[in-house]
């Protein structure tokens, strides 16, 4: 939405910080740029209406993206028979769905609001998206989310009773001018907010983006540690982002995903096999040993149960976490199975509902072995139909009462009450892609090979050790 004149920043940017101050980087000639939403273009601000003013073909192609839509065209997902899938129509072992859970102004016993849906991690302003582009469509977009860093916002009611997101400057001019005037690309800040808070807290949900990134060192992560931007792997075109791992939803943008080997080009290896095993194996499989090292990650959620959070006056479903977990390992083709909300749950061989499963074999020779975070879960079903039900969670969150959340979650995504509910045990396996440490961190042979438990060697489809020929012993 400021991309007209980002175009003209570019280069400034990589270099100059915004301020609340007209901003001018100075050489031999003097000032060669100047911030122009200071000096010329924005005068006040009355929401999104002032950024449409000259913006309104960026908000239209922000509609149309996933970071709106939550859906999108979805090739990646093999099963998707030629639907658009996304968060907002697909069911997930975290929060559910959060078409259910949308925008709330949820409190505990003592007054202090302990949820407001799963809208604070959209980039509108409390409307849900619709196919259909409307001016009061364009107009739920918040372009601050995303482009300025010092911008917040917290739920309030309407006049009308509707609920809406509103900046918390708004009662200040002088601070919401500065804010809607100083904005920029898209930081690592403002993505952080959503993508380590996602799943309901601090790193619980992808376990590879946590809290330490803000401010992290090479030894962590020699990415982020380096001062790299989200934006220079995950790039915008026509505010559609390119990215997406094992994403249970649609791709945002057709172009492939971002690739290790877009930036590390040829031989890159000081040992030949090396180099020939990454044909076969993804290069963050050897450089990543383990996640969640700073913040802990929910490893499973058990829907069935509801626990005390002490001190904060709110319940949760039980969790269970883990530090510094080692991942597992997989064949993937960059294509999975997801379970479709509207359709009977199948359980596979192993007794579990596979929510994300990623194609793959050794015998697949687009195939490589990917490093995953494993997660379970135990999920609502309507026992008379098999079909999942979403919960919602506010009502959980104050009460404690998972009855009330399926029974409220079935309404408002089924439209109508339910019956009896059974319990299922799911499964789900989650790209893991962060976190790449130093070169003598990665893995060395014997980790997988001549006796190293990182791999499980028949799970992949091997009846031995392939580089000693070694057949393996039953279990």
């Amino acid at each position: 939405m400021v991309k007209r004149c980002l175009q003209t920043w570019a280069s400034a940017l990589a270099l100059v910080l915004f301020t609340g101050t007209a901003l001018a980087q100075s050489g031999a000639e003097g000032a060669l740029w100047e911030n122009r939403h200071v000096t010329k273009h924005v005068k006040s601000y009355e929401g999104t209406k002032t950024c449409l003013e000259c913006h309104d073909q960026e908000a239209a192609d922000v509609f149309k993206s996933v970071h709106y839509q939550w859906k999108a065209a979805a090739p990646n997902i093999s099963n998707a028979n030629g639907r658009q899938i996304g968060k907002i129509n697909a069911t997930n072992d975290f929060c559910t769905n959060p078409s259910v859970s949308w925008i709330g102004i949820v409190t505990n016993d003592e007054g202090k609001v302990i949820g407001n849906g799963c809208a604070k991690c959209h980039v509108g302003l409390g409307k849900k998206p619709t196919q259909e582009m409307t001016q009061a469509q364009l107009e739920n977009i918040d372009c601050l989310v995303c482009h300025a860093n010092n911008y917040r916002r917290e739920v309030v009611k309407k006049a009308d009773g509707s609920l809406t997101w509103q900046p918390n400057a708004l009662g200040n001019p002088a601070q919401m001018l500065s804010i809607a005037q100083n904005v920029g690309k898209p930081s690592n800040e403002v993505c952080m907010r959503c993508h380590v808070g996602s799943g309901g807290g601090l790193n619980f949900k992808r376990g590879d983006i946590e809290t330490v990134h803000a401010n992290a060192d090479r030894t962590f992560d020699v990415h982020m540690g380096s001062n790299m931007q989200c934006i220079q792997c995950h790039k915008f075109k026509d505010h559609k982002v390119l990215g997406g791992g094992t994403q249970m939803g649609g791709k945002d943008s057709g172009e492939a995903r971002p690739q290790c080997e877009g930036c590390h080009k040829g031989k890159v290896h000081s040992k030949p096999e090396y180099d020939k095993h990454a044909s076969r194996v993804y290069c963050t499989t050897c450089h990543i040993s383990s996640f969640a090292r700073h913040d802990r990650t929910d490893m499973r959620r058990d829907w069935s149960h509801a626990e005390e959070v002490v001190g904060e006056g709110r319940f949760e479903p039980k969790i269970e976490f883990a530090k510094d977990v080692t991942p597992v390992y997989a064949w993937w083709n960059g294509t999975g199975k997801i379970a479709h909300l509207e359709e009977p749950v199948q359980t596979g061989a192993n007794g579990k509902v596979s929510l994300y499963t990623p194609n793959g074999s050794r015998q697949d020779s687009k195939a490589r072995i990917y490093a995953f975070k494993y997660h379970t879960a135990r999920l609502p079903i309507e026992k008379a139909t098999n079909l999942m039900v979403p919960v919602q969670v506010g009502p959980v969150f104050k009460t404690g009462k998972i009855e009330v959340g399926v029974k409220g979650g079935a309404k408002a995504w089924l439209g109508r009450d339910v019956g009896e509910i059974a319990w299922i045990e799911t499964e789900r396996y989650m790209g893991i892609f962060h976190e790449v440490e130093p070169k003598d961190k990665a893995l060395v042979c014997k980790d997988c090979h001549e006796g190293g438990k990182r791999l499980d060697w028949k799970a992949l489809g091997y009846a031995r050790d392939p580089a000693i020929g070694k057949k393996i012993a039953k279990q």
